[in-house]
């Protein structure tokens, strides 16, 4: 797996001066472009979008200094359509505009490129789990909120404070299967999986009952669920079981994750400090 990503890298760095389509990144890793973003981003530690942005604008800063091509020639090779855009675009990376890099010889900021290497601790094992679900329905509260990659979400920690326990309690009696209990439902998600990026928060249950008039519900067709456990520090354990999966169980195991929610399963204890956990992911087995 890891050697098809570098492939894939490869690519990448062979066209930064041409269009890069995710759907042929995707075909040289052998996945779906879905699940294409979703490795990207856990093993980068950046979304795929602003990874090919920063090397296109590290080699672009190379060619600004060197002073061989005009200003302009350089902001339409790698895809700017004026001169302003380009402009912009240098200085959120470089600090400095390209003008003034050529006539001063600034120092520029440098993307490296990429290569993923396995690095096997062997210190810990995952405890997961394969489960085939029917059709079912997440019924609660709805919020969109913006990605926190550590620590507390705030919007979300707000929004579960001004519910009640009355509203909370009549969620709580709609679950009837697996996973039980309230529930912490993240949909939406921006592809890039960028910091800050808005998502649909569902605090709820999974239920086959209708939903109450005055509740959100979303549907969420039959398909298979890759279950993982964790205990730990809260909410550390479980933003870094999240991680674990897509750097770690992913790239060793026979599957990819499709599009639908990621379902949190909490049980804290009672001082809050840490908290037993199931994430559940939608998956489906790649190609043999």
């Amino acid at each position: 797996m890891l050697e098809r990503l570098n492939e894939a890298l490869e690519h990448i760095e062979s066209r930064l001066d041409q269009r890069i389509e995710v759907t042929e990144l995707a075909r040289i890793a052998m996945t779906s472009e879905y699940h294409f973003r979703r490795l990207f981003s856990a093993l980068a530690g950046l979304p795929l979008s602003e990874y090919i942005r920063r090397r296109r604008l590290t080699v672009a800063g190379a060619e600004v200094l060197a002073g061989e091509r005009t200003l302009l020639e350089i902001a339409v090779r790698y895809g700017y359509g004026s001169g302003e855009a380009f402009a912009r675009a240098f200085r959120t990376v470089h600090g400095v505009g390209p003008g003034e890099a050529r006539r001063t010889g600034a120092s520029l900021s440098s993307q490296p490129r990429l290569s993923f290497r396995l690095v096997v601790e062997g210190n810990s094992s995952m405890r997961y789990r394969i489960v085939e679900k029917e059709q079912f329905q997440v019924v609660g509260r709805k919020v969109r909120v913006p990605l926190v990659h550590e620590g507390m979400n705030p919007a979300i920690v707000e929004f579960i404070r001004g519910l009640g326990q009355d509203t909370l309690a009549r969620i709580s009696s709609l679950s009837d299967q697996e996973p039980a209990g309230i529930l912490g439902v993240s949909d939406n998600l921006d592809p890039s999986r960028a910091e800050g990026t808005e998502l649909d928060y569902y605090h709820g249950v999974v239920t086959r009952a209708a939903a109450p008039e005055d509740l959100d519900a979303l549907v969420v067709p039959a398909g298979a669920w890759a279950v993982f456990e964790s205990s730990g520090p809260f909410p550390l354990a479980l933003q870094h079981m999240w991680r674990d999966v897509f750097t770690q169980w992913f790239p060793s195991n026979p599957y990819q994750s499709r599009p639908g929610p990621e379902i949190l399963r909490t049980r804290l204890s009672p001082d809050a400090a840490t908290a037993d956990a199931e994430l559940w992911l939608p998956v489906e087995r790649t190609a043999s």
